[in-house]
C-alpha cells in the first residue's frame, strides 16, 4: 500500500508505504520527477507537479524502506523501481510531492485571508471558481478549511483566471475536494459570475 501524509489533500504530502503491516518512508536521495510520478499515478492523483525533500511535510516514524530510488517514470507502483534497502538516512530526509490532482485554495483581494474571491490552485494553475453552484454550505466547507470560521455574506466578481472550477457539496466535508468537483467544463459555469465568501474569522 501507498499513501501521502502531513499534505493539505490526499494528493499532496510525505510518500508512505507499507510493507510487512508496518508504514514507513522514503529517502529523499536522489528522489525526482521520475519517481514522484509513478506515485501520482498509482495513488490516482495525476502527475507529479513537484518533488520535495527535507521531511518537507513532516517528518515520519517507521522504517525508512527505500533509499536512492531510481524510477524511470511508467512503473506501475513505486515498489516496482530499483531502490536500495539498506540505508543511512534518518526521517529529516524524507521524501515528499505535490501531484496535480492536488487542491489548494485562498481567498484573495479581501482585508484578510478570510475574505475575498475563492481561488483554487489546480493542475498547476490558479482558477476562479463558478457561483451557480455556490451556496452556503460549499461556502461553509471553505470558511472551515481555510479555519476561518462561518460564511456570514457571499460576494460576486469577474472571473479574470484562466480556468474555473464549480463545486457541488451534498454535506459538509473536510474539504471541497471530497465534494464533487468539475474543472473547466463550459455549460454550467457559462452566465457565472466568480464566487466570492466573507467568513466570521480572520485570516493570516
Amino acid at each position: 500500500a501507498l499513501r501521502l501524509a502531513g499534505g493539505r489533500s490526499r494528493c499532496e504530502g510525505r510518500v508512505e508505504m507499507e510493507q510487512a503491516g508496518a508504514w514507513g518512508t522514503v529517502c529523499d536521495d536522489s528522489w525526482d520527477l521520475a519517481d514522484a510520478n509513478v506515485v501520482c499515478r498509482q495513488l490516482q492523483c495525476g502527475w507529479a507537479m513537484r518533488v520535495h525533500g527535507n521531511a518537507t511535510f513532516g517528518r515520519g516514524s517507521g522504517p525508512i524502506l527505500r533509499d536512492e530510488v531510481g524510477c524511470k517514470g511508467h512503473e506501475e507502483h513505486l515498489w516496482d523501481c530499483p531502490a536500495v534497502l539498506e540505508h543511512d538516512c534518518s526521517h529529516k530526509e524524507d521524501a515528499g510531492v505535490v501531484c496535480s490532482e492536488h487542491q489548494e485554495w485562498r481567498l484573495s483581494g479581501g482585508q484578510d485571508g478570510c475574505a475575498g474571491r475563492v481561488e483554487v490552485f489546480f493542475r498547476g494553475t490558479w482558477s476562479t471558481v463558478c457561483d451557480s453552484t455556490w451556496y452556503n454550505l460549499e461556502a461553509s466547507v471553505l470558511c472551515h478549511t481555510l479555519g476561518c470560521g462561518e460564511p456570514i455574506r457571499q460576494l460576486n466578481f469577474s472571473h479574470t483566471l484562466p480556468g474555473r472550477m464549480l463545486y457541488q457539496c451534498e454535506s459538509q466535508q473536510p474539504s471541497l475536494a471530497h465534494c464533487q468537483w468539475t474543472f473547466n467544463k463550459s455549460a454550467p459555469c457559462h452566465q457565472s459570475r466568480a464566487a466570492g465568501v466573507v467568513c466570521n474569522g480572520t485570516g493570516p
